[in-house]
């Protein structure tokens, strides 16, 4: 199957690209501010790893991870 290009797309699945996209972006944000400011202890695992994985194109699982497993409450 080939690659589709953007013009390719119909509108809803623009939407639906832009819209899983930016969802993305504002986990990922949120992630690394809430590294940045919580403490080592507070957090399960590395934070330099956590951080490092926030690279990884994930659609939001790995940013959901974190919020979920990664924190120390």
């Amino acid at each position: 199957m080939a690659n589709k290009r953007w013009n390719d797309l119909s509108p809803a699945q623009r939407r639906t690209a832009v819209a899983v996209g930016v969802v993305e972006t504002v986990l990922k944000v949120a992630m690394a501010v809430d590294l940045k400011r919580r403490p080592p202890e507070k957090v399960r695992g590395p934070k330099w790893l956590w951080g490092t994985a926030t690279l990884v194109n994930s659609a939001g699982v790995i940013p959901v991870a974190y919020f979920l497993f990664g924190r120390v409450k």
